[in-house]
């Protein structure tokens, strides 16, 4: 009886350690990838801000949540190659840092879902069927841009009261481009401002398209939203500086390279919302059922040495609905 017994015993360890091993395993840890068209330290702040959302929805990098960060260092071509890497990884989703990174990802994916952190035309891009219902494995967050223009120009009036003409540098390629111009034209008419549209499609134009500006008489420069102007704001801000000429722009980078002054949509803040379409995805939602959102938080920002710099001085008006001064 005692030999049975034991043998019996042996028996049910012998079925009941596999379970216990089983049950001991560790779960999956969901694996994020990131694209993104700049370097690191280019939009440390963005990339802070996603981060930020995410530990905010109670994951932590490394614990319960992993990120796979991909960058391009400002060289576009590299961007394919590394979102065929995000996709040979077979992350759960992919987050990109605007279309410029957008784009190689949905070419290297029709599964894994895509989150866009920020896009100013994603209709437009074709990354999406509508806001509303994006239809395929993209959704995220959009920008706007285009509409931001005509605000733009009415506080570069209050900046400049005898403000008459307005040097628009812009980039013709980009789909959202055409829209930010008419959006500038129906507010240049409104206030009476004549515009004078320059066109810039590599870093050989900056210089010229200021100097054009310069001889044109111009009272100030607006910049439309563009990632190629992003990336050579210093040249941009340098040559404003250097022509005398006021100029607004439509991220906060430019204003903290010495640009006078911006007001955009808060991309800190798309970022940090896109961890929440991230993590609705992540609990099982679908791209195609989550509609594209617009940004609720838009920034006005200015520098002060730089107005002093072009003797200009800014109205209490204006400074008081600054969210951000930089002495």
């Amino acid at each position: 009886m005692r030999r049975i017994g034991l043998a019996v015993v042996l028996v049910v360890n012998l079925f009941a350690v596999p379970g216990a091993a089983v049950a001991q395993q560790p779960e999956k840890v969901p694996r994020i990838g990131f694209l993104a068209a700049v370097s690191h330290a280019a939009n440390l702040v963005r990339f802070e801000a996603f981060r930020e959302g995410l530990r905010e929805l109670g994951y932590v990098e490394g614990k319960n949540i992993s990120i796979e960060w991909r960058y391009a260092e400002g060289k576009p071509d590299r961007l394919p190659a590394l979102a065929a890497e995000l996709v040979h990884l077979k992350v759960d989703v992919i987050v990109t840092g605007g279309s410029t990174a957008t784009r190689p990802a949905k070419e290297a994916t029709s599964t894994i879902p895509i989150v866009m952190a920020q896009d100013t035309d994603p209709v437009g891009n074709g990354f999406v069927s509508s806001l509303a219902r994006p239809g395929g494995n993209i959704t995220g967050l959009a920008t706007l841009a285009p509409e931001l223009s005509g605000k733009q120009l009415e506080l570069m009036k209050e900046i400049v009261p005898k403000l008459s003409r307005v040097a628009v540098l812009g980039t013709s390629t980009r789909s959202d481009n055409a829209r930010s111009l008419k959006e500038a034209e129906l507010a240049a008419r409104a206030l009476g401002v004549k515009l004078h549209y320059l066109d810039i499609l590599s870093p050989k134009d900056i210089k010229p398209a200021f100097q054009a500006a310069a001889k044109g008489r111009a009272d100030a420069v607006l910049v439309l939203t563009s990632p190629f102007a992003t990336s050579q704001r210093t040249t941009f801000t340098g040559l404003a500086a250097k022509n005398r000429l006021p100029a607004i722009y439509d991220r906060t980078e430019f204003v903290e390279d010495g640009g006078l002054m911006t007001y955009s949509v808060s991309s800190t803040d798309l970022f940090r919302r896109a961890a929440t379409y991230t993590d609705k995805i992540l609990k099982g939602a679908k791209p195609a059922d989550l509609p594209v959102e617009q940004p609720t938080k838009f920034e006005l920002v200015i520098n002060l040495k730089t107005a002093k710099g072009l003797g200009l001085t800014i109205p209490q008006s204006v400074l008081g609905r600054a969210d951000q001064v930089i002495q």
